[in-house]
């Protein structure tokens, strides 16, 4: 009989928790079946100040989803972000055992376990082990097993995060009776179905920028090469208009979706917009120029920060396929253009996959919901597909030993 789980992908975000329900059908199928948000309350750039308002939050969000789908959530991957992440790159090496110099699957498993065996400073835990692929005696290739040779190796981008942090958000799932399946870094999931294969083969960066935080994830030659965490997002450009402007957030936040624009255009000099828009008390002209001034100055920044940090690392000759922009930031007019300003390598706005048919959730913010139960779903599929080898495996050797 076919078996189905019901899972849901929940990412608490600075400004929002978004929550996407999904049915994995026999591990075969997903088909996303309900959604859910709400409003954040007592979170800031990845780190929870108040755990009863994020879990309140979560349970409201999470509720929402299940009423949508009509069913009850089994199990959550959770998006992780923040600052407190930190990420290494390391090797493993495993000497081929058998005496046909034939690569088996043990020798895969001793190479990845050497590749994971640095300790950690006190206080830290790995979040996410990225595999970057296998080197057989100098060679690269995409998998060693069944292949001649002496030396395999396999490398590693190492994800690690703050003990405290990552158990409170684990607690404010566990703390409304769900467990957490698996938590995946908030750039990894957003990559994951913004970037194609091709993509991440010839080389590409995806900018995830949220209200708290921009997260990174270089890839090249189908693999990771660095992630990382900034700690700039929407909502800085929203606070710098509300002070620059001497505005309350609310209008802030209105003013920059409805003109805001990334690049300052002379043309704009003398026009003006009104702040709310319908001649009430309060209601004022303000600067279109200025609007986009304050917002290009704070983009320019990020854009800025991911160039020193990544280096030689950004260059048309190591990303040919650009930058990719995604999370609710991506939204803002001509963002693109400055990122290609700035970072000297064409950029364009992240499309979610052809299966999701609903208009709704192929908005840029929701791609690391989306990204989410991609992940899930292909790590179910592997359980699988590895519990179904081991059976075969084991009937096989059932023959022979007749």
């Amino acid at each position: 009989m076919a078996q189905s789980r019901i899972v849901a992908a929940v990412e608490i975000g600075t400004s929002k928790v978004a929550v996407l329900v999904a049915e994995i059908a026999n591990g075969r199928s997903l088909n996303i079946i309900g959604t859910g948000q709400a409003t954040s309350s007592g979170i800031r750039k990845g780190h929870i100040s108040n755990q009863r308002e994020v879990c309140d939050c979560a349970h409201a969000a999470i509720a929402a989803a299940e009423k949508s789908a009509g069913a009850q959530v089994e199990g959550v991957y959770l998006a992780m972000s923040g600052a407190h992440l930190q990420g290494f790159a390391d090797s493993g090496v495993a000497s081929v055992s058998a005496a046909d110099g034939i690569v088996r699957e043990d020798d895969l498993r001793r190479a990845r376990e050497s590749a994971k065996m640095r300790d950690l400073p006190t206080g830290r835990l790995y979040i996410h082990h990225e595999c970057c692929g296998y080197v057989l005696d100098g060679r690269r290739v995409a998998d060693p097993v069944g292949m001649s040779g002496q030396r395999v190796e396999t490398g590693y981008w190492h994800v690690h995060g703050d003990e405290r942090i990552t158990a409170d958000y684990l607690h404010v799932i566990n703390g409304i009776g769900l467990d957490v399946d698996c938590i995946v870094v908030s750039s990894i999931a957003s990559a994951g179905v913004v970037a194609g294969e091709e993509e991440k083969k010839s080389g590409v960066l995806v900018l995830d920028i949220g209200a708290g935080t921009t997260d990174y994830a270089l890839y090249r030659s189908g693999t990771i090469v660095r992630t990382g965490v900034i700690p700039v997002g929407g909502d800085h450009l929203t606070n710098d208009l509300a002070i620059g402007l001497r505005m309350n957030a609310r209008y802030a936040e209105s003013v920059k979706l409805r003109y805001g624009k990334a690049v300052v255009d002379a043309n704009d000099k003398n026009d003006t917009v009104m702040l709310i828009g319908d001649l009430t008390i309060g209601d004022r002209p303000i600067s279109r120029m200025s609007i986009h001034k304050i917002i290009h100055a704070r983009l320019d920044e990020l854009f800025t920060i991911v160039k020193n940090q990544l280096g030689s690392e950004i260059s048309a000759q190591n990303l040919p396929a650009g930058v990719i922009l995604t999370g609710g930031t991506a939204r803002q007019a001509q963002i693109c253009d400055l990122a290609h300003e700035v970072l000297g390598v064409q950029a364009r706005v992240g499309e979610c996959p052809q299966w999701v048919s609903e208009q709704s959730l192929r908005a840029p913010e929701f791609c690391t919901a989306l990204g989410l139960l991609s992940e899930g779903f292909n790590a179910m599929r592997q359980r699988q597909s590895e519990r179904s080898k081991s059976r075969w495996l084991g009937k096989l050797g059932g023959i022979f030993a007749r």
